[in-house]
């Protein structure tokens, strides 16, 4: 869907993916979603708070995920 979107999970990130790594993903998903690069005043807060979820859901699930082979994280035992 979106070609700037990286994958943030092992292997193809050799380490835990960073709040920032999380953010920037989950932005480019909702500009890519909504069409707006950046949103006008008056859609920003549903924008912001959609960013926001969107990284929630992609933390919970990189904390979820088992990949085969690859050596527990810390974000990942923690779950």
């Amino acid at each position: 869907m979106c070609r700037s979107i990286k994958t943030l999970r092992p292997p193809v990130l050799p380490e835990e993916a960073t709040e920032e790594e999380i953010r920037a993903a989950a932005l480019q998903y909702v500009r890519k979603v909504s069409g707006f690069r950046a949103p006008a005043a008056h859609n920003r807060e549903v924008f912001d708070r959609a960013v926001e979820a969107i990284a929630e859901a992609t933390a919970e699930l990189l904390d979820g995920l088992e990949v085969r082979g690859a050596p527990a994280t810390a974000r990942g035992a923690a779950g």
